[in-house]
């Protein structure tokens, strides 16, 4: 219980991040650089009567209707709880806070801001295993229904968004959104390619609680692994039974807190890698 509470907090708190960096850096300097809320800077300027909130509302809850129409349930909770917590937080931060210009007169600073907070935002959520759905949600469909590139189809989308911003704002504002979105590209690619990360584990225990963890292992987790029970540590002299296996991130997280607590004298390596091939995470066709 205190763990959901820990991680229901922690999503909250990267939910924030990223309205704060929006609403108070993206939204009064124009800054688009792509995505949900760069459509809505576009929106927002061309519109006589909706807000970029508004249209960040209104957009991110027709992606989810969407997304439960062609993805299904998916993208469970943690989705659709941070993308209506992002869109009603910048909604209200509009109505109680109104800016009519940028806070500061030095748009590069803000730039920056505007860029960090999201992306730590967003890195918080990721580790959770959450997003604040928009371009994700539209990622979920194209890697459902098409065998396309999902970052190529992202980076694109975003592209024609940024080049919009030149007919709509001018060549400064264009600048300065190409350069954030250069920079936001660059942390996206990296998320993009920890998708597929996963980690190496090797698990070293008491033979008496072998079959234990054998049976969390495939019962639990539904992954197989290597045992072997022929080793011997050198330092106590003892016999000792070695698991080797390859799981998601948070498979590794589950399976270390399990051993952990049948044994708390066991080594746990882990390691990241994104090249494992195999059934159960890529196949080579």
């Amino acid at each position: 219980m205190v763990e959901k509470i820990k991680e229901f907090l922690m999503m909250t708190l990267g939910t924030i991040l990223m309205s704060v960096g929006i609403y108070f850096f993206k939204f009064p300097n124009n800054f688009s650089t792509g995505g949900v809320s760069g459509i809505s800077v576009l929106l927002g300027k061309i519109s006589p009567v909706l807000s970029a909130g508004s249209f960040v509302l209104i957009i991110n809850i027709a992606l989810l209707l969407i997304g439960f129409i062609f993805v299904g349930k998916g993208f469970g909770f943690k989705t659709v709880y941070c993308s209506m917590l992002m869109s009603v937080l910048i909604y209200i931060l509009e109505i109680i806070c109104p800016l009519a210009k940028p806070l500061t007169s030095q748009p590069l600073l803000e730039l920056i801001f505007a860029i960090f907070l999201p992306a730590a935002g967003s890195a918080i959520l990721f580790n959770l295993g959450a997003s604040t759905g928009g371009t994700d949600i539209v990622a979920m469909i194209i890697k459902k229904y098409a065998s396309i590139n999902i970052s190529k189809a992202l980076f694109c989308s975003d592209f024609i968004i940024v080049m919009l911003v030149f007919i709509v704002f001018g060549v400064e504002t264009w600048l300065f959104s190409l350069l954030g979105f250069l920079a936001k590209v660059f942390m996206v690619n990296n998320i993009l390619e920890s998708f597929n990360m996963s980690k190496y584990c090797t698990v070293i225990t008491a033979p008496q609680h072998a079959d234990e963890i054998s049976h969390y292992i495939t019962h639990t987790l539904r992954k197989s692994a290597t045992r072997s029970d022929a080793y011997t540590g050198v330092f106590q002299n003892e016999p000792k039974s070695v698991f080797l296996t390859a799981l998601t991130r948070k498979q590794a997280m589950l399976l270390k807190n399990h051993v952990k607590s049948i044994d708390p004298k066991s080594f746990v390596v882990m390691s990241n890698t994104s090249e494992i091939i195999g059934k159960g995470f890529r196949e080579v066709v």
